[in-house]
């Protein structure tokens, strides 16, 4: 093995390997060579040089021999110092410009790693935020269509059967207008929609709205909206509002609007108002279907509040459509 070879050790840190190198390398050898070869030189030159100078001048000779024997020897070892600094200067310059690279590729492949690990559990959230929202509209279409196809079984009147097979009403006259009114626990209870597939008492109260034309409505855009903030992940079981006193959503019905009625803004979720709020500007289908369930929900409670107690209002406040009024209209605006 050459005298200046290196030996290697890995560091704490494993980047890279520093080299050890060995006390005695080629710089300090040649440097040794060429001392001696000078100091041979030098006493060479003294000893066969006939003294030509007086004895007056020989402290002044030997000062001069000193001089020229020690004085290059020690420009050498100068330059023997400086060529081995550099040399240890450009390796470790090259081992770092190597640590430097080492860390650049880990930090890359570790934030691929930390994407292409991420990529599956958003793929999954959104899996899950989207057959939410196609089991809610698969339950709701259910209860649109449950309705239908019982009167479609119901066996008629024989009188009827055999007569005609639809009952004459009064001209302008609908089956809506003549079907019972709306009872208010009813009406609460399909605003809430039915907790389970097994709530029967929901699907009763939920039919039994949408046989009523105002309560239709509303259910319907209640629905779409439920639906469209579904798939941000926002559901109104998760939400916790404020709630506001009967009174204060009794001068909402009577068209107060403002700082009069901004308790009803009660929904403190900030992850779900900043949501809510940039997809209201950003997509207009949501925005849409938004003011449109608003507009729906002002006229419906403007007509329940005339002869609801405070404890229906108290009931309605608790249901997810009345949830969702409370984030979209704070989010609009409509509170102040």
């Amino acid at each position: 093995m050459a005298a200046d070879s290196d030996e290697t050790r890995s560091t704490p840190l494993g980047l890279y390997d520093r080299p050890v190198s060995r006390r005695v390398t080629g710089i300090e050898l040649a440097a040794v060579a060429a001392s001696v070869a000078w100091l041979f030189l030098s006493v060479y030159v003294v000893l066969t040089l006939p003294a030509t100078v007086g004895t007056e001048l020989a402290e002044l000779r030997f000062l001069l021999t000193a001089l020229a024997i020690f004085l290059p020897v020690a420009m050498i070892w100068v330059a023997a110092t400086a060529a081995r600094a550099s040399r240890v200067m450009r390796e470790e310059s090259a081992r770092l410009q190597a640590a430097i690279d080492a860390i650049r590729q880990a930090y890359i492949a570790q934030s691929q790693g930390r994407a292409l690990a991420s990529e599956p559990s958003v793929a999954r959230k959104l899996d899950e935020i989207a057959a939410a929202a196609r089991k809610t509209e698969t339950a709701l279409a259910t209860f649109a269509t449950s309705r239908e196809r019982a009167a479609d079984i119901r066996p008629k009147p024989p009188e009827l059967a055999e007569v005609d097979d639809q009952v004459p009403l009064p001209l302008g006259t609908s089956a809506e207008d003549m079907a019972p009114p709306l009872d208010r626990a009813d009406f609460i209870r399909a605003l809430n929609f039915p907790e389970t597939a097994e709530d029967e008492e929901g699907f009763a109260a939920l039919r039994k709205a949408l046989a009523d034309r105002e309560a239709r409505q509303l259910i319907q855009a209640s629905q779409d909206v439920l639906t469209l903030l579904s798939q941000d992940g926002i559901y109104m079981d998760d939400l916790r509002p404020d709630n506001a006193r009967p009174e204060i959503w009794r001068r909402f019905a009577a068209g107060e609007r403002g700082r009069a009625v901004s308790a009803l803004g009660g929904v403190r979720d900030r992850s779900s108002l900043a949501l809510s709020a940039g997809r209201m500007k950003q997509d207009p289908i949501f925005r849409d279907a938004a003011h449109h369930f608003l507009r729906r929900f002002d006229r419906v409670f403007a007509e329940f509040a005339q002869t609801a107690s405070d404890s229906d209002i108290s009931d309605l406040a608790n249901t997810r459509t009345a949830r969702a009024f409370m984030l979209l209209g704070r989010v609009s605006g409509m509170f102040g």
